[in-house]
Protein backbone atom coordinates (compact mmCIF):
# COMPACT_ATOMS: atom_id res chain seq x y z
CA UNK A 1 0.00 0.00 0.00
CA UNK A 2 1.37 3.44 -0.99
CA UNK A 3 1.48 6.15 1.68
CA UNK A 4 2.63 9.73 2.23
CA UNK A 5 4.32 10.31 5.59
CA UNK A 6 3.10 13.52 7.27
CA UNK A 7 3.70 15.04 10.67
CA UNK A 8 0.38 13.56 11.85
CA UNK A 9 1.05 10.10 10.45
CA UNK A 10 0.90 8.16 7.21
CA UNK A 11 -1.97 8.96 4.85
CA UNK A 12 -3.37 7.69 1.57
CA UNK A 13 -2.10 9.76 -1.40
CA UNK A 14 -5.69 9.90 -2.64
CA UNK A 15 -6.48 12.27 0.27
CA UNK A 16 -4.08 14.94 -1.04
CA UNK A 17 -4.81 17.82 -3.42
CA UNK A 18 -2.58 20.74 -4.39
CA UNK A 19 0.99 20.57 -3.02
CA UNK A 20 3.73 23.11 -2.39
CA UNK A 21 6.81 20.91 -2.45
CA UNK A 22 9.48 23.29 -1.16
CA UNK A 23 8.58 25.73 1.62
CA UNK A 24 9.62 26.70 5.15
CA UNK A 25 6.88 27.16 7.75
CA UNK A 26 8.92 27.35 10.96
CA UNK A 27 12.56 28.25 10.38
CA UNK A 28 15.63 30.23 11.39
CA UNK A 29 18.07 30.95 8.55
CA UNK A 30 19.98 33.69 10.37
CA UNK A 31 23.67 32.92 9.95
CA UNK A 32 26.60 33.81 12.22
CA UNK A 33 27.78 36.39 9.69
CA UNK A 34 24.44 38.24 9.49
CA UNK A 35 24.60 41.87 10.58
CA UNK A 36 21.77 43.74 12.26
CA UNK A 37 19.13 43.27 14.91
CA UNK A 38 17.21 40.00 14.52
CA UNK A 39 14.44 41.43 16.70
CA UNK A 40 13.92 44.61 14.69
CA UNK A 41 10.35 45.49 13.78
CA UNK A 42 9.13 45.13 10.19
CA UNK A 43 6.46 47.70 9.32
CA UNK A 44 4.99 49.51 6.34
CA UNK A 45 7.82 52.06 6.35
CA UNK A 46 10.67 49.56 5.93
CA UNK A 47 8.97 46.43 4.61
CA UNK A 48 9.82 46.97 0.93
CA UNK A 49 13.52 47.57 1.54
CA UNK A 50 13.79 44.61 3.93
CA UNK A 51 12.06 42.39 1.41
CA UNK A 52 14.39 43.59 -1.34
CA UNK A 53 17.42 42.59 0.74
CA UNK A 54 15.70 39.32 1.69
CA UNK A 55 17.63 37.07 4.11
CA UNK A 56 20.46 39.56 4.51
CA UNK A 57 18.36 41.18 7.20
CA UNK A 58 18.35 38.88 10.26
CA UNK A 59 14.95 40.21 11.39
CA UNK A 60 13.52 38.84 8.13
CA UNK A 61 15.26 35.46 8.13
CA UNK A 62 13.43 33.69 10.94
CA UNK A 63 9.81 32.89 11.84
CA UNK A 64 9.35 30.65 14.85
CA UNK A 65 5.84 31.54 16.03
CA UNK A 66 3.43 28.60 15.47
CA UNK A 67 0.37 30.88 15.73
CA UNK A 68 1.60 33.16 12.96
CA UNK A 69 2.56 30.12 10.89
CA UNK A 70 -0.88 28.57 11.38
CA UNK A 71 -2.53 31.75 10.08
CA UNK A 72 -0.29 31.65 6.99
CA UNK A 73 -1.14 27.99 6.38
CA UNK A 74 -4.87 28.79 6.68
CA UNK A 75 -4.46 31.38 3.90
CA UNK A 76 -2.88 28.61 1.82
CA UNK A 77 -5.84 26.34 2.52
CA UNK A 78 -8.28 29.09 1.50
CA UNK A 79 -6.44 29.36 -1.82
CA UNK A 80 -7.01 25.65 -2.46
CA UNK A 81 -3.86 24.17 -0.91
CA UNK A 82 -3.79 20.70 0.59
CA UNK A 83 -0.18 19.87 1.60
CA UNK A 84 3.05 21.76 2.28
CA UNK A 85 6.49 20.17 2.48
CA UNK A 86 8.61 22.01 5.05
CA UNK A 87 12.18 21.43 3.88
CA UNK A 88 13.73 22.91 7.04
CA UNK A 89 16.43 20.37 7.84
CA UNK A 90 18.89 20.24 10.76
CA UNK A 91 20.71 23.57 10.95
CA UNK A 92 17.62 25.63 10.13
CA UNK A 93 16.10 25.21 13.60
CA UNK A 94 13.41 22.82 12.39
CA UNK A 95 10.49 22.19 14.73
CA UNK A 96 8.63 18.93 14.06
CA UNK A 97 6.39 19.34 17.09
CA UNK A 98 5.39 22.82 15.97
CA UNK A 99 4.68 21.56 12.45
CA UNK A 100 2.45 18.79 13.80
CA UNK A 101 0.58 21.34 15.92
CA UNK A 102 0.00 23.57 12.89
CA UNK A 103 -1.20 20.64 10.79
CA UNK A 104 -3.64 19.65 13.52
CA UNK A 105 -5.00 23.18 13.92
CA UNK A 106 -5.36 23.98 10.20
CA UNK A 107 -6.26 20.66 8.59
CA UNK A 108 -3.46 21.14 6.05
CA UNK A 109 -1.12 18.18 5.64
CA UNK A 110 2.53 18.98 6.43
CA UNK A 111 5.55 16.83 5.56
CA UNK A 112 8.71 17.32 7.63
CA UNK A 113 12.24 16.71 6.34
CA UNK A 114 15.22 14.60 7.36
CA UNK A 115 18.78 15.75 6.64
CA UNK A 116 21.06 18.73 7.21
CA UNK A 117 21.91 22.11 5.68
CA UNK A 118 25.16 23.72 4.56
CA UNK A 119 28.37 23.89 6.62
CA UNK A 120 27.92 27.45 8.03
CA UNK A 121 24.74 26.30 9.79
CA UNK A 122 26.14 23.15 11.41
CA UNK A 123 27.95 22.70 14.75
CA UNK A 124 31.43 21.16 14.73
CA UNK A 125 30.29 17.92 16.40
CA UNK A 126 27.76 17.34 13.62
CA UNK A 127 30.29 18.07 10.88
CA UNK A 128 32.58 15.39 12.32
CA UNK A 129 30.00 12.57 12.00
CA UNK A 130 31.02 9.93 9.45
CA UNK A 131 28.85 8.66 6.60
CA UNK A 132 27.65 5.60 8.49
CA UNK A 133 26.46 7.60 11.51
CA UNK A 134 24.76 10.17 9.30
CA UNK A 135 23.07 7.43 7.29
CA UNK A 136 21.68 5.85 10.45
CA UNK A 137 20.54 9.26 11.69
CA UNK A 138 18.66 10.07 8.49
CA UNK A 139 17.06 6.62 8.40
CA UNK A 140 15.95 7.11 12.02
CA UNK A 141 14.38 10.45 11.13
CA UNK A 142 12.32 8.77 8.40
CA UNK A 143 11.42 5.54 10.17
CA UNK A 144 11.33 6.49 13.88
CA UNK A 145 11.22 10.23 14.48
CA UNK A 146 13.04 13.56 14.35
CA UNK A 147 15.19 14.85 17.24
CA UNK A 148 13.69 12.82 20.06
CA UNK A 149 10.07 12.98 18.85
CA UNK A 150 7.92 10.32 17.22
CA UNK A 151 7.17 12.69 14.33
CA UNK A 152 8.63 11.12 11.23
CA UNK A 153 10.02 12.83 8.13
CA UNK A 154 8.52 12.11 4.72
CA UNK A 155 11.38 13.48 2.60
CA UNK A 156 15.16 13.77 2.86
CA UNK A 157 16.36 17.33 2.30
CA UNK A 158 16.85 19.99 1.22
CA UNK A 159 20.36 18.64 1.73
CA UNK A 160 22.66 21.64 1.83
CA UNK A 161 25.54 21.76 -0.66
CA UNK A 162 27.91 24.67 -1.20
CA UNK A 163 30.31 25.41 -4.06
CA UNK A 164 32.88 24.07 -3.76
CA UNK A 165 31.26 21.38 -1.65
CA UNK A 166 32.56 21.13 1.90
CA UNK A 167 33.72 17.73 3.13
CA UNK A 168 30.93 17.51 5.72
CA UNK A 169 28.35 18.34 3.04
CA UNK A 170 29.71 15.61 0.78
CA UNK A 171 29.57 13.12 3.64
CA UNK A 172 26.00 14.10 4.43
CA UNK A 173 24.96 13.88 0.77
CA UNK A 174 26.36 10.36 0.50
CA UNK A 175 24.52 9.42 3.69
CA UNK A 176 21.31 10.95 2.38
CA UNK A 177 21.52 8.89 -0.80
CA UNK A 178 22.02 5.70 1.25
CA UNK A 179 19.12 6.63 3.52
CA UNK A 180 16.91 7.26 0.51
CA UNK A 181 17.72 3.79 -0.77
CA UNK A 182 17.00 2.24 2.62
CA UNK A 183 13.69 4.01 3.27
CA UNK A 184 12.22 4.73 -0.14
CA UNK A 185 12.11 8.46 0.62
CA UNK A 186 13.00 10.89 -2.15
CA UNK A 187 16.08 13.12 -1.87
CA UNK A 188 15.87 16.90 -2.31
CA UNK A 189 19.14 18.81 -2.72
CA UNK A 190 20.02 22.49 -2.37
CA UNK A 191 22.89 22.88 -4.88
CA UNK A 192 25.76 25.28 -4.66
CA UNK A 193 25.27 28.43 -6.68
CA UNK A 194 27.46 27.35 -9.59
CA UNK A 195 26.89 25.81 -12.99
CA UNK A 196 28.64 22.52 -12.19
CA UNK A 197 27.08 21.92 -8.78
CA UNK A 198 24.07 19.84 -9.88
CA UNK A 199 26.21 17.57 -12.07
CA UNK A 200 28.54 16.91 -9.15
CA UNK A 201 25.56 16.13 -6.91
CA UNK A 202 24.16 13.62 -9.39
CA UNK A 203 27.58 11.98 -9.76
CA UNK A 204 27.81 11.51 -5.98
CA UNK A 205 24.31 10.12 -5.40
CA UNK A 206 24.45 7.84 -8.43
CA UNK A 207 27.76 6.44 -7.18
CA UNK A 208 25.85 5.47 -4.01
CA UNK A 209 23.32 3.59 -6.13
CA UNK A 210 20.39 6.05 -5.94
CA UNK A 211 18.23 6.39 -9.05
CA UNK A 212 18.14 10.08 -10.16
CA UNK A 213 14.40 9.65 -10.64
CA UNK A 214 14.18 9.91 -6.82
CA UNK A 215 16.34 13.06 -6.71
CA UNK A 216 15.05 16.65 -6.79
CA UNK A 217 17.50 19.41 -7.69
CA UNK A 218 16.25 22.69 -6.23
CA UNK A 219 16.63 26.33 -7.26
CA UNK A 220 16.76 26.14 -11.06
CA UNK A 221 15.77 29.83 -10.94
CA UNK A 222 19.18 30.95 -9.65
CA UNK A 223 21.49 28.13 -10.77
CA UNK A 224 20.32 28.09 -14.41
CA UNK A 225 18.27 31.30 -14.70
CA UNK A 226 18.02 31.24 -18.51
CA UNK A 227 17.55 27.46 -18.66
CA UNK A 228 20.98 26.64 -20.05
CA UNK A 229 22.28 23.44 -18.46
CA UNK A 230 18.95 22.06 -17.27
CA UNK A 231 18.54 19.67 -20.21
CA UNK A 232 21.63 17.72 -19.06
CA UNK A 233 20.00 17.13 -15.67
CA UNK A 234 16.73 16.03 -17.24
CA UNK A 235 18.55 13.66 -19.59
CA UNK A 236 19.96 11.96 -16.48
CA UNK A 237 16.35 11.47 -15.28
CA UNK A 238 16.64 13.86 -12.32
CA UNK A 239 13.75 16.06 -11.24
CA UNK A 240 14.27 19.82 -11.46
CA UNK A 241 12.51 22.45 -9.37
CA UNK A 242 11.70 26.09 -10.00
CA UNK A 243 10.99 27.19 -6.44
CA UNK A 244 11.44 30.97 -6.40
CA UNK A 245 7.95 31.75 -7.69
CA UNK A 246 6.91 35.13 -6.31
CA UNK A 247 10.44 36.57 -6.36
CA UNK A 248 10.54 39.14 -9.16
CA UNK A 249 13.37 41.60 -8.56
CA UNK A 250 16.84 42.47 -9.78
CA UNK A 251 18.72 41.93 -6.53
CA UNK A 252 19.61 38.43 -5.33
CA UNK A 253 21.14 38.25 -1.89
CA UNK A 254 23.28 35.14 -2.63
CA UNK A 255 25.11 36.34 -5.73
CA UNK A 256 24.96 38.13 -9.07
CA UNK A 257 22.08 36.40 -10.85
CA UNK A 258 19.46 37.73 -13.26
CA UNK A 259 16.51 35.94 -11.69
CA UNK A 260 13.60 35.16 -14.02
CA UNK A 261 10.09 36.52 -13.50
CA UNK A 262 7.20 34.14 -12.89
CA UNK A 263 6.21 34.40 -16.54
CA UNK A 264 9.75 33.60 -17.65
CA UNK A 265 9.79 30.60 -15.28
CA UNK A 266 6.63 29.35 -16.96
CA UNK A 267 8.17 29.92 -20.39
CA UNK A 268 11.18 27.77 -19.46
CA UNK A 269 8.94 25.08 -18.00
CA UNK A 270 6.85 25.06 -21.18
CA UNK A 271 10.05 24.62 -23.19
CA UNK A 272 11.06 21.50 -21.26
CA UNK A 273 7.51 20.15 -21.21
CA UNK A 274 7.47 20.36 -25.01
CA UNK A 275 10.74 18.39 -25.04
CA UNK A 276 9.02 15.56 -23.16
CA UNK A 277 10.08 16.22 -19.54
CA UNK A 278 6.77 17.21 -17.94
CA UNK A 279 6.97 14.41 -15.35
CA UNK A 280 10.33 15.67 -14.03
CA UNK A 281 9.34 19.25 -13.15
CA UNK A 282 8.35 20.68 -9.76
CA UNK A 283 7.31 24.19 -8.73
CA UNK A 284 7.15 25.97 -5.38
CA UNK A 285 7.98 29.27 -3.66
CA UNK A 286 10.69 28.46 -1.04
CA UNK A 287 9.33 31.01 1.43
CA UNK A 288 11.99 31.62 4.07
CA UNK A 289 11.49 35.27 4.99
CA UNK A 290 8.76 37.10 6.87
CA UNK A 291 8.19 39.65 4.12
CA UNK A 292 6.99 36.97 1.73
CA UNK A 293 4.22 36.05 4.19
CA UNK A 294 0.75 37.60 4.19
CA UNK A 295 1.15 39.02 7.72
CA UNK A 296 4.01 41.23 6.51
CA UNK A 297 2.45 42.19 3.17
CA UNK A 298 3.85 39.29 1.12
CA UNK A 299 2.26 36.85 -1.30
CA UNK A 300 2.08 33.86 1.05
CA UNK A 301 2.14 30.11 0.43
CA UNK A 302 -0.89 30.34 -1.88
CA UNK A 303 0.75 32.62 -4.47
CA UNK A 304 1.10 29.90 -7.10
CA UNK A 305 -2.49 28.75 -6.63
CA UNK A 306 -3.92 32.28 -6.49
CA UNK A 307 -1.81 34.09 -9.08
CA UNK A 308 0.37 31.75 -11.12
CA UNK A 309 -2.32 29.22 -12.07
CA UNK A 310 -4.42 31.94 -13.77
CA UNK A 311 -1.24 33.03 -15.58
CA UNK A 312 -0.64 29.43 -16.65
CA UNK A 313 -4.13 29.26 -18.11
CA UNK A 314 -3.71 32.62 -19.84
CA UNK A 315 -0.57 31.49 -21.67
CA UNK A 316 -1.97 28.12 -22.67
CA UNK A 317 -1.01 25.57 -20.00
CA UNK A 318 -3.42 22.66 -20.28
CA UNK A 319 -5.45 21.67 -17.21
CA UNK A 320 -3.72 18.29 -17.23
CA UNK A 321 -0.28 19.94 -17.13
CA UNK A 322 -1.28 22.22 -14.26
CA UNK A 323 -2.53 19.21 -12.33
CA UNK A 324 0.70 17.37 -13.07
CA UNK A 325 2.80 20.22 -11.66
CA UNK A 326 0.67 20.79 -8.56
CA UNK A 327 -0.31 17.22 -7.70
CA UNK A 328 0.97 14.30 -9.77
CA UNK A 329 4.69 15.05 -9.82
CA UNK A 330 5.09 16.04 -6.15
CA UNK A 331 2.83 13.20 -5.03
CA UNK A 332 4.93 10.63 -6.90
CA UNK A 333 8.03 11.81 -5.07
CA UNK A 334 6.34 11.93 -1.66
CA UNK A 335 4.88 8.44 -1.95
CA UNK A 336 6.52 5.71 0.13
CA UNK A 337 5.73 2.01 0.39
CA UNK A 338 4.12 0.86 3.62
CA UNK A 339 6.93 -1.61 4.30
CA UNK A 340 9.69 1.00 3.89
CA UNK A 341 10.27 0.93 7.67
Amino acid sequence: MAIVRTTLGDIDPAEIGNIMFHEHILFDIVSDFSLGNRNANIDMHNRWQIDYNSNENPANAHQRDPKIAADEVLYFSADGGSLIVDQSVYGLDRNPTGLAQIASETGVHIVAAAGSYTKPYLPLAYMELDVEKLTNLFIHEINEGIEGTDIRAGLIGEMGCSWPMARCERQALKAAARAALATGAALSVHPGNAFGSCIEILDIVEAEGLDPQRVILCHMDRTYPDGTGIRKLLDRHANVEWDFFGIEQSYYWMGEVDLPTDKKRLSLIRQFVDQGFASQILISQDICTKTRMRRWGGHGYGHILRNVVPLMKKIGFEASLINQLLQENPLRLLTLKENSA
